[in-house]
């Protein structure tokens, strides 16, 4: 087996006739399922199973392409594409025939893996409405088509709203002097400031001036508005229909069916539960960051966004001697980057071969994945910003890993500087790559359906974050984070480093906590006014204040592929903490427990239900202690 070859250029026409191809095979193979008229359930899976390898690869090249290639239109194309693949989804997913001789075929000679991949797609005919009337069936339809559309204008608005604002120089105090650098003043002695991460990310943590941080925060948080405002709505009442059609009471119901969580009322006690226990930390971060703006601001009456990371960044400067400033002299890109790797591949017993071939932009940097001398799969590192393309960080799948038939591969997508990182850059980016090395050691798998990332959707942030607890130990990172001059990051500085991550976390849990409950209730309840509710919400869950004239929900992407799901991100947290319990502080590198997770966890894929894959590596299942235990423990300022 061999990697997918990329074109040096041509992509536009090499794009067209894979997608064709794809489509092509999945339909004859289809034609084919259809014919059989006999009961050997194992060449039923087979067929369907082939199918589904061209649909997947369809629709994740499709889908990666639309949001990282620099050609306007290759963009348009692959969203085009994207539409194609969804409608061929949904037929599939209609069609009675094939239900009859998917259920007809039976469970004979089965093992328990195609068991599970007939349960499996027997749900998902349901879910899709194959048993119901033909108008139904054609309704369903049109909603699956014009929420793909929905989703990639509500993406490409994102995507393409990239706001600024004009300063003067001075009011650049603050910044480290590479940013100020590399933003000249223009010819109206004014300097430019964009909402691209690069911008916004150290502007809000070191920008003295107030009016200045006011400004672009309230331009990041405008993205999107008004657009994306008629959008939502229909987003929202589409999906609402598709759930009701099928005969539950909102969408939020018809998503957690098929989640760990289970239903939607167990989303609104795990937003309580965890309200309830972030309240007291989230309380005192607040009081103390209040307490810190108004010896620079004493007629103060609000502490909102704007405020936020200046003032952490300030107090964990002042009571824990750690100054974001001098910490990222250690994080040069170049060098994280190749720490990633050799730390990943260290705890994972792999190696990543620079693989030197054809990608979409020359900032693409690919690496083949090798372990026990096997290639295992190839990645793709894309992860400065540009004009056109996607603006959070995500993994992208490229291309599905099937047993004896192909390798997976699979992108990182971000937006990182190209010169000295914040270690909150760090640690994105080694979140990012949990679910990168998750898609290609999960990628041996017999069956399509449950490769890679292929668990329940609320289980599969948990090995990324999980891996951002290697960016704060002081082992793994003095092998990698140094300094121009070579020395590496002092242990002190870790552990304070360390100590000062322990402050603001109860802050950080309730505006979780209110992105999830917008995330949730904007689903269940669907109401008429997206900023009042946006409003309210905030006030109830989060300790920092609204900012008058944002929209945030209209920039919220994951209000697109995570619809009502938020709640996934803490969900999969207190999993993260329990699962990293189980490695030793003093050696996060021991191979039998890092080896016991890549096999358990990782290299399973979709092959069992998440809380299996969670008891088989833990031996129990997994509980909130740890997750408890994190959020009681106090931060210990520096003395």
């Amino acid at each position: 087996m061999q990697p997918l070859t990329l074109p040096a250029d041509g992509w536009h026409d090499w794009l067209a006739a894979r997608v064709d191809a794809q489509l092509a095979e999945a339909a004859r193979l289809l034609d084919e399922l259809r014919a059989m008229d006999t009961g050997d359930a194992l060449r039923v899976l087979e067929l369907w199973n082939d199918a589904d390898i061209a649909l997947r690869g369809a629709d994740a090249l499709a889908g990666l392409l639309q949001e990282v290639h620099p050609d306007p239109a290759v963009r348009e194309l692959a969203e085009e594409s994207s539409r194609r693949v969804d409608r061929a989804r949904t037929e599939r997913g209609q069609d009675r025939r094939l239900f009859e001789v998917v259920e007809d075929a039976g469970l004979s000679n089965l093992e328990s893996d195609a068991q599970r991949l007939r349960e499996h797609v027997l749900r998902d005919f349901r879910r899709s409405g194959v048993d119901r009337s033909d108008d139904t069936r054609a309704r369903l339809r049109a909603i699956s088509e014009r929420l793909t559309e929905l989703d990639q204008e509500f993406s490409r608005v994102i995507r393409d709203d990239v706001r600024s604002v004009r300063l003067r120089p001075e009011q650049l105090a603050g910044l480290p002097e590479d940013f100020v650098a590399a933003h000249p003043v223009d010819e109206d002695g004014l300097v430019t400031i964009t909402t691209d991460y690069p911008d916004y990310l150290p502007f809000r943590a070191f920008a003295r001036d107030a009016a200045a941080r006011r400004a672009l925060t309230v331009a990041f948080l405008d993205r999107g508005y008004p657009a994306n405002d008629a959008v939502l709505h229909e987003m929202f009442a589409l999906r609402n229909e598709q759930a009701s059609i099928l005969g539950y009471q909102s969408w939020p119901d018809f998503d957690a069916d098929v989640k760990m969580i289970g239903s939607s009322p167990a989303i609104a006690e795990f937003i309580e539960r965890l309200a309830d226990a972030a309240a007291p930390s989230a309380q005192r971060d607040r009081e103390q960051l209040v307490a810190r703006q108004r010896q620079d601001e004493p007629d103060a009456t609000s502490f909102d966004a704007s405020c936020s990371a200046y003032y952490q960044e300030l107090l964990r400067r002042e009571r824990f001697d750690v100054d974001a400033q001098q910490v990222r002299r250690y994080f040069d890109f170049e060098r994280v980057r190749a720490g990633l790797l050799d730390v990943t591949g260290r705890l994972f017993g792999v190696e990543y071969r620079e693989h030197d071939g054809p990608s979409w932009h020359p900032d693409v940097a690919g690496y083949d994945v090798v372990a026990d001398g096997h290639l295992r799969g190839r990645i793709y590192l894309d992860l400065h910003p540009r004009e056109g393309k996607f603006k959070h960080a995500a993994q992208f799948d490229l291309v599905g890993g099937v047993r004896g038939r192909q390798l997976p591969e699979g992108v990182l997508v971000c937006n990182f500087p190209r010169g000295l990182m914040e270690h909150t850059d760090v640690v994105t980016l080694f979140h990012e790559f949990g679910h990168l090395v998750h898609h290609v050691l999960g990628g041996d798998q017999r069956w399509a359906r449950f490769s890679g990332v292929a668990t329940e959707w609320d289980f599969v942030e948990a090995p990324s974050q999980m891996l951002e607890e290697w960016a704060w130990d002081a082992d793994v990172l003095q092998t990698f984070a140094t300094d121009a001059d070579g020395h590496p990051i002092p242990r002190d500085l870790v552990e304070r480093m360390r100590a000062a991550k322990d402050f603001g976390k109860g802050l950080f849990v309730r505006t979780q906590l209110f992105y999830t409950a917008l995330s949730y209730l904007v689903h269940r309840d669907r109401p008429a006014d997206l900023a009042r509710t946006t409003r309210d919400l905030q006030a109830r869950y989060d300790v920092l204040d609204y900012l008058e004239g944002t929209h945030f929900y209209a920039s919220f992407g994951h209000l697109g592929g995570y619809s009502s799901a938020y709640y996934t991100y803490l969900w999969s947290l207190v999993i993260a903490k329990d699962l990293f319990s189980a490695f030793d502080p003093a050696d996060l590198f021991a191979p039998d427990v890092a080896h016991r997770y890549r096999d358990r966890i990782l290299a399973a894929g979709g092959s069992k239900d998440a809380g299996d894959l969670v008891a088989d590596f833990l031996g129990r299942p997994f509980t909130f202690d740890a997750f408890a235990e994190w959020l009681d423990r106090a931060p210990q300022p520096s003395s």
